[in-house]
């Protein structure tokens, strides 16, 4: 059954029903065999961009919906359900949009966003390095001013959509002075001396290419500065806040494709006379499971209506990503325990919901640097 949701208009229900009509369509059909064969489904993308599920927290005026991040959120969700690969395309391309929209100048919303938000660009978001993960402000990409703008080098590392993304929002070095020294460059594919590693071999989410992205000495102009020079480090902050939201609710769509898949296979499968679902093991494990579910989604959403509230929103946003990656796994174990030796092979989709819940414990900070975010919130005065 679809799950009962509570929007705050009759536009977030249309925006929903039309999301779970090309999930069933367009993106869960295809899901178990493109991953299989590791094809990235550039098509599907486009077909949402198409129907505007491509920019719906930026503003009208630019291409975009001005949904609320609480109806945003949920189509992440619906769409994870069907295929993470899709799901998390939406919020990586989502997060990449972020600095121009909210950072840039009058002059580069109306340049860049109308194809960011339209459908026809897609976006990546290049923070990370080979040798700076989670302390980000250890990065060692560099861009030096000259005479028409910057000049790049350096490596970015496991960059979503690397490879075959239309734009990269990248965090560079233009000072040493540490997290200060940080900028936000824009920088469109097909910008000379821009090229890629090949795709990471992943456990899961094989459909969604990982690469390297690398700069060797790549010219952008001046105004593919966003923000002031600087600023990036705080930029990237800010957007991660908003991403790690978007994780929230891929995970959450992740844990309920794979409680539904449970519960309809323990509902049929008949073990020593009786349904294995009437046996108190398995009842109590997919109580358990829809509890957790439960719960993930409504401190996801709570963190969702503060932001829309214009309410800080950083330290909830970090307790829903850490609460609802570390649901996940577990809800995906749990739904391989219950198939048995069904649930361990490819024809059936638990196990592939298990190796895709395990990064996302991993993406958008790890969830022990979620418990840091979190900790030292509780500690300020």
């Amino acid at each position: 059954m679809p799950v009962e949701r509570v929007l705050p208009s009759s536009e977030g229900h249309d925006l929903i029903e039309l999301t779970r009509e090309i999930a069933a369509k367009e993106v869960a059909p295809r899901a178990a065999a493109e991953e299989s064969a590791g094809r990235f489904p550039r098509e599907v993308l486009r077909t949402l961009g198409a129907s505007g599920l491509l920019g719906l927290p930026y503003p009208e005026e630019y291409g975009g919906a001005a949904q609320p991040q609480e109806v945003y959120l949920q189509v992440v969700e619906e769409l994870a359900a069907a295929w993470l690969a899709v799901g998390l395309g939406v919020s990586v391309h989502t997060l990449s949009c972020f600095p121009v929209a909210f950072y840039g100048d009058a002059g580069q919303r109306e340049r860049l966003l109308p194809g960011m938000l339209g459908g026809d660009l897609l976006g990546a978001y290049c923070l990370s390095e080979p040798q700076s993960g989670s302390d980000a402000a250890a990065l060692t990409t560099r861009a030096v001013r000259d005479s028409g703008g910057f000049v790049v080098n350096g490596v970015k590392a496991w960059t979503t959509h690397g490879g075959v993304a239309d734009f990269y929002t990248v965090m560079t070095r233009t000072s040493d002075d540490g997290a200060r020294g940080i900028s936000c460059l824009h920088v469109p594919a097909g910008t000379g001396g821009l090229s890629f590693g090949a795709p990471e071999r992943k456990m899961g989410m094989r459909s969604s290419p990982t690469a390297q992205v690398r700069f060797d000495d790549v010219r952008v102009p001046a105004d593919a500065l966003v923000g002031a020079e600087g600023e990036g480090f705080k930029i990237a902050m800010a957007a991660l806040d908003g991403g790690r939201l978007g994780i929230a609710a891929c995970a959450v769509g992740v844990a309920q494709a794979a409680y539904d898949a449970a519960l309809a296979y323990a509902k049929e499968r008949r073990q020593f006379g009786s349904r294995i679902a009437d046996f108190q093991g398995v009842g109590f494990m997919l109580a358990d499971m829809a509890t957790t579910i439960a719960a993930a989604r409504a401190l996801y959403l709570d963190a969702a209506r503060l932001r829309d509230a214009g309410r800080p929103y950083g330290t909830r946003a970090a307790m829903a990503k850490l609460f609802a990656t570390d649901a996940c796994m577990r809800v995906t174990t749990d739904a391989v325990q219950i198939f048995g030796g069904y649930g361990y092979v490819e024809d059936f989709p638990v196990e592939r919901y298990m190796r895709e819940a395990k990064v996302l414990q991993i993406v958008e900070g790890t969830n022990q640097i979620q418990r840091l975010v979190i900790s030292r919130a509780l500690a300020r005065d």
